[in-house]
C-alpha cells in the first residue's frame, strides 16, 4: 500500500499545537513532507529554541500518529529552529546604563542539554583528511582535560567507526534514546553504527536532515565541554541543517595547501559566514611530507596556501598537519595517533591545534587533568 503526502497531511491534521485547536498543517510550522519509496515519512516542525520543551510532546504525538498509519514503514520527525543569515548566534553584550551595574546578558543555550559547545569540522571538498583531523582533534581536546564527544554527520560516507576501531550497534537506553559508543574516552555516534558497512545511503535532503537531527538530539551525550561534528564535504543540506537548526559555537575548516582545495575551502567559509556561524580557524592538512629514508621535505600539495588564505579571509590559522605515514597507518588501524602515541611529534601537532581552537572558542586555556597525588 503506497502512502502519499496527502495521507500524511490528513493524519497530521488530528494533531493540534495549541489550546485553540490549531492543527499542525494549519499552524505554518510544518516543513515539506517527504515519503520515500519504502513508505518512510519525513518532516520537521519549525520552532523557536525556547519552544523546544513545549513542542517535544507534539512532535511525539505527530510521530506516533503517522507510525500507527497502515502501510507506514518508519518515521523521521524532528524539531528544527532555523536561524537567519543576519541573526547572530549570540546576542552581543550591551553596556550598562550610567551608574547602574551590568545586567546579565541572555545567551542562546546549546541545543543539547549538558553540551557547552558544538564545533563543526568542515571542508569544501572531500579527500582533504577532514575526518582524520576531526578524530584526532577530538582526542587532543580530551587530552587537555575536557569532556568530548564526536558526531559523525557524514551520512553518505561515515568514517568515524573505522577511525576509532568501533563496531556493533548502540544500546537503546529508553524509547528513542541511544547510548553513544565510546572509544579512547570519547563518546561517539555515527550512522555507520546503524547500517551495514556496504549499504549505500541513497537519501535525499530531508532524510539527511532528519537523520542528523536525530543523532544530535536522540543520543544520551551527557555532560560535554565540546561536541565535535565531523561534517560531510561541501556546502549542502547537511551543513545547512547543522548551521540553522543548531546553535553552533563555530566551525573549523580543513584544507590542503593545494589551490583546488582552497577554492572550495573559501566556499565553506563563505557559507558559514552567511548563516552567522563564527569561523574558529583553518587547518592546513597534508602540509609537508618528510621522506622516511632520506629526510628530504617535499611539498606534495604545496605549502602555506591555507595559512595565506586564512590571512586573506581574516580568520584564525590553527596550524599545519604533515603528510605522514604514521598518521595514515594508525587511522586505518582504528588506533588514532593522538591516542596511541600521545607524546609523539604528530600528537603534539594536534594538541597545539586543539589548544588554539579552545582558546578561540572560550578566550582561555583548557582545564588540565587533575594532578596525581602521591602519598609517601
Amino acid at each position: 500500500m503506497a502512502i502519499t503526502r496527502d495521507d500524511v497531511l490528513t493524519v497530521l491534521s488530528t494533531v493540534t499545537v495549541d489550546a485553540a485547536g490549531t492543527t499542525l498543517p494549519a499552524s505554518g510550522r510544518l516543513s515539506q513532507v517527504v515519503v520515500d519509496p519504502t513508505n518512510r515519512v519525513m518532516f520537521s516542525i519549525l520552532i523557536d529554541p525556547s519552544e523546544a520543551e513545549r513542542f517535544e510532546p507534539i512532535r511525539r504525538r505527530a510521530e506516533g500518529a503517522i507510525l500507527a498509519t497502515p502501510g507506514v514503514s518508519g518515521v523521521f520527525a524532528s524539531l528544527t529552529s532555523e536561524r537567519g543569515p543576519n541573526q547572530p548566534a549570540q546576542a552581543p553584550p550591551q553596556p550598562p546604563a550610567p551608574g547602574r551595574p551590568a545586567a546579565p546578558q541572555p545567551r542562546t543555550g546549546p541545543a543539547l542539554p549538558g553540551v557547552r559547545h558544538i564545533v563543526a569540522v568542515a571542508s569544501g571538498k572531500g579527500g582533504v583528511g577532514k575526518s582524520t583531523t576531526a578524530c584526532n582533534l577530538a582526542l587532543a581536546l580530551s587530552a587537555q582535560g575536557l569532556k568530548v564527544g564526536l558526531l559523525d554527520a557524514d551520512i553518505y560516507g561515515p568514517s568515524v567507526p573505522k577511525l576509532f576501531g568501533l563496531s556493533g550497534k548502540p544500546r537503546v537506553i529508553e524509547e528513542r534514546l541511544l547510548a553513544p559508543m565510546e572509544g579512547f574516552g570519547i563518546k561517539v555516534m555515527s550512522i555507520g553504527f546503524l547500517i551495514e558497512p556496504e549499504t549505500a545511503m541513497i537519501w535525499r535532503g530531508p532524510m539527511v536532515q532528519s537523520a542528523i537531527t536525530q543523532m544530535l538530539r536522540e543520543v544520551a551525550w551527557g555532560e560535554l565541554d565540546v561536541l565535535v561534528v565531523d561534517m560531510p564535504p561541501g556546502t549542502g543540506d547537511a551543513q545547512l541543517t547543522m548551521a540553522q537548526a543548531t546553535p553552533l559555537s563555530g566551525a573549523v575548516i580543513v584544507s590542503t595547501p593545494q589551490d583546488l582545495a582552497l577554492i572550495d575551502a573559501r566556499r565553506g567559509v563563505t557559507m558559514f559566514r552567511k548563516v552567522a556561524v563564527p569561523i574558529l580557524g583553518v587547518i592546513e592538512n597534508m602540509a609537508t611530507f618528510i621522506c622516511p629514508h632520506c629526510g628530504t621535505a617535499s611539498h606534495i600539495f604545496g605549502h602555506g596556501g591555507a595559512r595565506a588564505e586564512a590571512e586573506r579571509l581574516e580568520v584564525p590559522f590553527l596550524g599545519e598537519v604533515p603528510l605522514n605515514m604514521t598518521i595514515r597507518e594508525t587511522s586505518d588501524a582504528g588506533r588514532p595517533v593522538v591516542a596511541v602515541d600521545p607524546d609523539g611529534p604528530h600528537a603534539q601537532v594536534y594538541r597545539g591545534i586543539a589548544a588554539k581552537l579552545w582558546g578561540n572558542l572560550t578566550g582561555g586555556p583548557a582545564p588540565r587533568a587533575a594532578p596525581r597525588i602521591v602519598i609517601e
